[in-house]
């Protein structure tokens, strides 16, 4: 075995390990002994679950040890669950393990407590009880009867791991259908200081990281169109991944795409997927559909007499976390009319580009990339989106310079957005 494959195979059980101790842990606490039969069909049914929740784990390991390229692992059957079951088991471990910590301090407090007091003991004389003569022996003291628990320790685990379950398979399964379903309608206001007289309640509709592919096939693409135009924009703009990996499904993309339609146009900038799709077969794609594509360039289109300047740039050729990308924003800011003559937009696939748009006093960024993370906890607000930018999804601010980021539409590997569903955006420009 060479050292590469013992890496993989390392790595691969790793990421397994979880599952099979939480079935160990399981299978042993969770049976109850003086109930034999029930107990036999507790650790069959355990069995089943493991075993069909990681199936995938076949494909996956082949893939992996064997070389191949495990991110496009979405087009396994079923790995919307697996990866579900995947992050209950995570974090069904992290919680038997903060219980155990837990557990651990509880005891050693409660023996040092018990030294303690001995301590006490040993150096105070105890004194005689009331009414009992000199020179006599002391009564023997015995402890009180504990209360008995109103609930055994294995009953508890199993009702908590029941509940656990229960949650998670609800939540999993909302992630899954949030997926697949159509983009929520976001509406925003966005108010500029210095916005043209003539682009005052402009009408512009975003679209963002569509992934057209396995799990977003053509009459879906013809509905989400649908909605748009529904919409009636003024000025469409779409920030990147229009195709998830296969060029099979740029065909599909154009004829449904090529009905989008908005009186200023459609205009398109390249996102990460789009250039491992194959980058001059994405574009001419969109251009067959009837868009617009600037690559670090600028489209300026006009209403009411006031010229807004689009700004386009490319993904980054690199996986720098929150890369500005000056260069870049610099060579689309040449091709652009004088600040003076034309309100800026910049039209960047990640939002670490505004960290060069807003001290270069853009006004706008539009951007993706993230989907929100696809997995958001409300409660404490974090975002698996966080591990890659600081900018996940929503409205920023610095200035007078505003961001937002889209949640986007498809998704990335595996079919499951968990309170994050996606969206496109509507935004009304107003002047302050």
């Amino acid at each position: 075995m060479g050292g590469e494959t013992a890496t993989r195979l390392i790595y691969l059980l790793l990421f397994l390990a979880p599952q099979v101790l939480i079935y160990l842990y399981l299978r042993e606490r969770l049976p109850d002994p003086s109930r034999p039969d029930r107990a036999r069909f507790v650790r069959r049914a355990l069995a089943v679950v493991f075993i069909t929740l990681n199936i995938p784990w076949l494909v996956v390991g082949w893939r992996v040890l064997l070389g191949g390229n495990a991110w496009s692992i979405g087009r396994i059957p079923f790995t919307g669950p697996w990866i579900a079951w995947q992050l209950l088991g995570w974090i069904y471990c992290a919680l038997v393990t903060v219980y155990l910590i837990g557990k651990g301090i509880w005891w050693i407090w409660w023996v040092a407590a018990r030294v303690r007091g001995s301590r006490e003991q040993g150096a105070v004389p105890s004194a005689a009880p009331e009414g009992t003569a000199p020179g006599s022996p002391l009564p023997v003291l015995r402890p009180l009867p504990a209360p008995r628990s109103q609930i055994s320790r294995r009953r508890f685990l199993a009702r908590a791991t029941y509940a656990y379950a229960a949650a998670g398979t609800a939540l999993s399964v909302h992630g899954i259908w949030s997926a697949y379903r159509l983009p929520t309608i976001t509406r925003r206001t966005l108010w500029f200081p210095d916005l043209p007289p003539g682009l005052e309640g402009l009408r512009l509709l975003h679209i963002s990281d569509l992934h057209a592919g396995i799990h977003l096939g053509e009459d879906m693409m013809r509905e989400i169109v649908a909605q748009a135009n529904e919409l009636r924009p003024e000025l469409i703009v779409q920030t990147g991944d229009m195709i998830d990996i296969s060029r099979d499904y740029i065909p599909p993309y154009v004829r449904a795409f090529r009905d989008l339609s908005a009186p200023l146009g459609v205009v398109t900038v390249l996102g990460n997927h789009d250039r491992y799709t194959g980058e001059p077969e994405v574009i001419r794609g969109c251009r067959d559909a009837g868009q617009v594509f600037v690559q670090n360039g600028c489209h300026v289109v006009e209403r009411n007499g006031a010229a807004l300047a689009l700004l386009g740039i490319d993904d980054p050729h690199n996986w720098k976390v929150d890369d500005p990308q000056p260069a870049d924003l610099d060579a689309a800011l040449r091709a652009a009319p004088p600040e003076s003559q034309a309100f800026r937009v910049l039209l960047a696939h990640r939002p670490g580009a505004w960290d060069a748009a807003a001290p270069r006093g853009i006004p706008l960024t539009l951007a993706g990339h993230i989907h929100g993370g696809q997995f958001y906890l409300p409660l404490i607000g974090w975002s698996a989106g966080r591990l890659i930018t600081k900018y996940v999804m929503g409205h920023f601010q610095r200035g007078n310079s505003q961001l937002y980021v889209s949640r986007g539409i498809g998704v990335v590997g595996v079919p499951i957005r968990v309170f994050t569903p996606p969206e496109i955006e509507l935004f009304e420009l107003r002047r302050k």
